[in-house]
């Protein structure tokens, strides 16, 4: 998982100091946020990313998605690969499954390591790695997890060969990659380290992130879009020249304001939905292992 959503869910960021806030897909201000509180407060960005993306199916409590069609119980072995922040591995930890978070940074998995050991000790593994190969056997998990993490490496295809490796039969995969509209959007706004190692080094457009992950022998159940918001609110933020940790700026607050009221409108729900599948901050695939 990528940056973004640490901030989306209020979770501390990484203190590596060579990447650019851009590796941050759901961006906003940190706030106290947990990712299970479905009645987050809408104040600032954080609270109305967070609405919005429980409105595009994400930490679903109700059901216990993690995403709409990834349901997670006690039952499940997690293994979230590029787990960042960790908002996806305390969702599943709270549902009761066991879950190993794997991230390439050491400073990230010292920090997600106390935040998992505050809600179940004993219930989660860590590792460091950079998923070639990864330190797990054939058919360890029931979900995998993987988002925002293949615009990042060298050969994606070879990160998805892994990823079905160490998933039973059956297993679930949740996977996420930045949307290639706004990514070229950020082109002409962003600076160049963006696109710049250890951020991101490819574009994946719709139907090459589809086959991708046919190639490497799953079958997909849905692909879908989210994040129009953050698509727009990332174009304004480099403008505005704010530090991310801190982002006060009357444009930023400005389309914050302007996106929550939009989603109070009778048909809300309906443009963002349009809006989110023209130019989506990401786009999603659940899919299955045979």
């Amino acid at each position: 998982m990528s940056n973004l959503t640490k901030k989306l869910l209020g979770l501390p960021q990484d203190a590596t100091t060579d990447r650019q806030p851009a590796e941050t897909s759901h961006g906003e201000p940190a706030r106290q946020t947990s990712s299970t509180d479905a009645a987050a407060d809408l104040t600032g960005a954080t609270g109305v990313g967070l609405h919005d993306a429980v409105l595009s199916g994400w930490f679903q409590n109700d059901t216990n998605e993690v995403f709409r069609g990834v349901p997670v119980s006690p039952a499940d072995t997690v293994v979230d690969v590029g787990c960042g922040d960790g908002g996806n591995s305390l969702f599943c930890l709270k549902r009761g499954a066991h879950v190993t978070a794997i991230d390439i940074d050491p400073q990230v998995i010292a920090g997600i390591e106390a935040r998992l050991a505050s809600v179940a000790p004993g219930m989660f593994a860590t590792r460091i790695s950079n998923g070639n190969p990864l330190p797990l056997a054939d058919a360890v998990a029931s979900r995998v997890l993987c988002t925002e993490v293949l615009e990042h490496v060298d050969d994606p295809q070879q990160l998805l060969g892994e990823l079905v490796r160490i998933g039973k039969p059956g297993a679930l995969y949740l996977l996420t990659v930045p949307d290639a509209l706004q990514e070229n959007l950020q082109k002409h706004v962003a600076p160049p380290s963006y696109f710049q190692k250890p951020n991101h080094v490819r574009i994946i457009e719709r139907a090459e992130f589809a086959a991708m992950v046919t190639r490497a022998g799953l079958t997909i159940e849905e692909h879908t879009q989210y994040g129009f918001f953050w698509s727009i609110w990332w174009a304004l933020f480099w403008a505005c020249e704010v530090d991310l940790d801190k982002p006060d700026h009357p444009a930023l607050a400005h389309w914050t304001e302007a996106w929550r009221a939009i989603l109070a409108l009778p048909r809300g729900a309906q443009l963002k939905q349009q809006l989110d599948q023209f130019m989506p901050k990401s786009q999603v695939i659940v899919a299955r292992k045979p």
